[in-house]
């Protein structure tokens, strides 16, 4: 069977769309239906529902979207392994991450990267927390960052300690404080990431017992701090984050200083391409130099 059919096939459950499928890829539309359809006739069952608002995959079609993944995933292996013994540097890498990593991180990485293997090319996946792990364990993504602690199965590289600080208002009665006593945050309205990416100001909120009046919640960072600039409350975010935001607030420490770890996640070191396992070792060289 065509490894083509199965990048057709991903492509189209990727977007949910044939139409869309079609421009990515650079094929016609009927090109895209007459690909699926010769991989449903070798299959011998039915994997996708066309609708008008879109395409979404049968039970059959659910049963083996997976196998198919890891299949792509070992044919790009192999490209990469053969392309290695060559001495040549070529593949694709995927990578599950969130704006704070993808605005103050990866560009630097990717371009000092880019560099000594020009011929890598890059795919980013932004998602939640949540979103990253499930994409790590279902072979969507080659690696991620994630917030430690993550799930035992995975292969996790320590990266960073992030400082997490209280973000106010600047006419805020204590945005001139030396720090956010933790008992006030109670009595304030409260501005929380999206669930998902929520993990690292509730484990803060949790460990000092604070039940907080939730007003909003935002799954874009500029968005909550625009929130709070505004008045509609106050929010506790990573020191990421905020760096270099151009609004205008007041950070403070924390009464209790906390943390987020940050950490680069993989399924198998042991399986993972040969240009993954490149990008890991480097991510960590890129860090220890840039901060």
């Amino acid at each position: 069977m065509s490894i083509n059919k199965y990048e057709v096939f991903l492509k189209v459950v990727e977007l949910g769309s044939l139409t869309k499928a079609a421009e990515v890829l650079g094929f016609t539309q009927s090109g895209i239906s007459h690909t699926l359809s010769a991989l449903e006739s070798e299959f011998g069952f039915a994997l996708l529902i066309r609708g008008r608002s879109g395409v979404r995959l049968t039970v059959n079609g659910e049963q083996v979207l997976q196998p198919i993944r890891e299949i792509l995933n070992w044919n790009e292996q192999l490209k990469q392994q053969v392309a290695e013994i060559h001495g040549l540097e070529t593949g694709t890498i995927t990578i599950g991450t969130f704006t704070s990593v993808s605005v103050h991180w990866l560009p630097g990485m990717i371009k000092e990267f880019r560099a000594e293997y020009p011929y890598i090319e890059f795919k980013l996946m932004e998602g939640t927390y949540l979103e990253i792990e499930q994409w790590i364990e279902a072979g969507v993504v080659d690696c991620g960052f994630i917030s430690l602690p993550t799930r035992d199965s995975f292969e996790v590289i320590p990266l960073k300690q992030d400082r997490m600080l209280a973000v106010v208002a600047r006419d805020h009665p204590l945005s001139g404080a030396p720090y956010m006593p933790l008992a006030q945050i109670a009595y304030e309205d409260f501005i929380i990431q999206k669930a998902g990416s929520d993990y690292d100001a509730r484990r803060v909120l949790d460990k000092a017992g604070i039940k907080p009046n939730i007003r909003f919640s935002a799954g874009d960072d500029s968005a909550i701090i625009a929130m709070v600039e505004n008045g509609l409350g106050i929010s506790i975010l990573p020191e990421l984050v905020i760096t270099r935001q151009s609004h205008s607030v007041a950070v403070l420490e924390l009464e209790e200083r906390s943390f987020r770890s940050l950490g680069i996640a993989v399924n198998s070191l042991r399986y993972a391409s040969p240009a993954t396992r490149r990008f890991l070792t480097h991510v960590q060289e890129w860090l220890n130099k840039h901060t």
